[in-house]
């Protein structure tokens, strides 16, 4: 079996599937601010927490600025090595010139021999150098720096180093050498501020495909893994789910099952979110932990709402069964938020998860098409074992009638629906069942209602006609 070194950033060695492969040389590329660096000192401050020697050969910023830069991100470089190649604060005064040799001739056999003399002072388990790119300018033409590229990492590798080596440069022609030489080749974007990783190459190891993305804060990089459904799955038993109001669960075959997706959609104001509120609150007595993503309104305002209509949100985010999280605009992008979701199901053991609305996640995401990352994240939890609750927003309050308006219902294995009527000048509301894959369910629709004891469930409406439409009509004598 192969060994295999962490690069010290959690999403990354998951997208590597367990880390980089040890004694091998590995490309970082990218354009300017897209995270090289970070994730070199990332991997080499691992090194030192797991007692390796390590080297930073960096041929860019001056040692100095680069512990001070890791110094902002709380990475303490104080274990890490330097060979420090960057031109020193004379040389511009001093005025050097080569007036017969090129001076890669009379520069390239000091460097080389100030790495070797480095590395066989400190073997170094790990070694990374920014950039290699630098060492171009120190060769007289491109056959000769691809024959000294690989000739260095050949070395390093043979002295039992593990090589991270960056590369300054946006387009795949401008290193494609370096790319060819090397054993994997992890690309950092940074688009507009949305900064990215992807590996494209990992030679003797699987990897996660695909642009994942990542931050950096104040205490390092963070990367977030695509979320990949089939990747995911624990058996479960199917049971059905109880809503704790007996004419729901009449209406819908005993309630919801476990494991399932059930999108509850209605106009604003109908009902919906305490319509899923009260499946957690039934949740909470059973002991199983819910949380609940709200994209448009205000957490503590959703907990004061349902306190009034008698499911204690506050009481039971204190008991630790449900969690309320609310996501700001803009501030998350899709695989972040997949993260999230897979930290409360996969650690915090949720056992229903409901995100309000389906179109607050999709204005809420970075990117232009939120429902494929919205298919994915009901994949993910189905597999899981986790019953999973959409809430989805309607535009018309009456008129004719439609599921959803974004297209989404193929995801759902129930869909209920909340609609406004008029009868007698008066708005009412009504409940009814639009498709179960599991079970039976009541073709009738019931009346429903939100008191300050709870929800309330009438009987079922077979003495009207027209429903859907808005404006039901009262028959003389209801259908046989």
């Amino acid at each position: 079996m192969v060994d295999r070194l962490l690069t010290g950033i959690e999403g990354l060695d998951e997208i590597l599937r367990g880390g980089l492969l040890a004694q091998r040389a590995y490309l970082v590329r990218g354009g300017p601010g897209s995270g090289k660096t970070t994730v070199g000192l990332h991997f080499l401050t691992r090194g030192v927490t797991a007692g390796e020697p390590t080297l930073f050969i960096n041929q860019g910023e001056p040692e100095a600025e680069v512990r001070a830069n890791a110094a902002s991100i709380g990475l303490d470089l104080a274990g890490v090595t330097f060979l420090d190649l960057t031109p020193s604060a004379t040389l511009f005064t001093e005025g050097q010139t080569y007036d017969i040799f090129h001076p890669a001739e009379v520069e390239r056999e000091p460097t080389t021999q100030a790495i070797m003399e480095a590395v066989k002072r400190t073997r170094p388990t790990r070694v990374f150098i920014d950039a290699m790119t630098q060492l171009r300018y120190l060769s007289l033409d491109e056959v000769h720096f691809r024959r000294q590229a690989f000739s260095l990492l050949r070395f390093l590798v043979a002295q039992g180093s593990t090589v991270l080596f960056a590369s300054e440069s946006q387009h795949a022609d401008q290193d494609a050498d370096m790319q060819f030489m090397s054993d994997g080749v992890i690309h950092m974007g940074n688009n507009g501020g949305l900064r990215t990783v992807m590996v494209s190459k990992l030679r003797g190891s699987a990897f996660a495909p695909g642009s994942h993305s990542l931050s950096i804060e104040a205490d390092g990089m963070h990367v977030y893994p695509r979320l990949t459904p089939q990747e995911h799955g624990k058996p479960f038993v199917a049971e059905t789910l109880s809503s704790g109001v007996p004419e729901i669960d009449e209406l819908m075959g005993g309630g919801i099952e476990r494991g399932t997706v059930t999108i509850m959609s209605g106009p604003s104001g109908v009902g919906k979110t305490t319509l899923g509120l009260q499946f957690m609150k039934e949740a909470a007595g059973r002991g199983e932990r819910s949380v609940v993503y709200t994209f448009e309104e205000n957490a503590e305002v959703l907990a004061y709402r349902a306190q009034g209509v008698n499911i204690p949100v506050a009481n039971m985010v204190a008991t630790g069964s449900l969690s309320m999280v609310q996501i700001e605009p803009l501030r998350y992008t899709a695989d972040q938020f997949g993260c999230m979701v897979r930290e409360q199901v996969e650690q915090a053991d949720a056992r229903i998860v409901m995100l309000d609305s389906i179109s607050g996640f999709g204005m809420c995401m970075h990117e232009e098409q939120p429902e494929t990352y919205l298919h994915a994240v009901a994949k993910y939890l189905r597999n899981m074992g986790v019953t999973t609750i959409l809430i989805n927003e309607t535009t018309n309050i009456t008129g004719d009638f439609r599921a959803t308006d974004n297209a989404i219902s193929y995801l759902a294995d129930n869909i209920i629906y909340l609609r406004y009527i008029e009868i007698h000048g008066e708005l009412r509301k009504v409940l009814g069942v639009l498709k179960k894959r599991m079970s039976d369910f009541e073709k009738t629709m019931r009346e429903f209602e939100i008191t300050r004891y709870g929800v309330k469930v009438g009987t079922a409406l077979t003495n009207m006609r027209g429903i859907l439409h808005g404006t039901p009509t009262l028959l003389d004598t209801p259908p046989r």
